[in-house]
């Protein structure tokens, strides 16, 4: 998959252990991702699922909110809900979802 992943400055890299090193990245991208992954993304998770670093590159993609894909033997739905579940996302979720008000009290309360 590192023929997909951004350049990096440092060779010494966890991308550089992975599993998916010289895979077709087709595997990873699998069409049917976004509803319900089933034939298409049970390859890539099984070769995920093989990874010594699996959890440095699910964690990679949820941080840097990875929208497509499997990641760690994750699809982008299930990174999305741990998106949504993790303490700082719902923080900040809560912050951008309430609505200005024109009564200055409230706002200043």
């Amino acid at each position: 998959m590192t023929g997909f992943l951004p350049p990096r400055p440092d060779r010494s890299d966890w991308r550089d252990q992975a599993a998916c090193v010289g895979e077709d990245p087709e595997v990873f991208f699998p069409l049917a991702d976004f509803s319900a992954p089933g034939a298409e993304a049970s390859l890539a998770r099984a070769i995920c699922r093989r990874c010594p670093v699996i959890i440095a590159c699910r964690t990679w993609a949820i941080e840097q909110g990875e929208d497509d894909g499997i990641w760690g033997a994750t699809t982008a739905v299930q990174r999305r809900a741990i998106r949504r579940a993790s303490p700082q996302a719902g923080s900040r979720d809560r912050r951008r979802s309430r609505a200005p008000t024109d009564d200055p009290l409230e706002e200043a309360g």
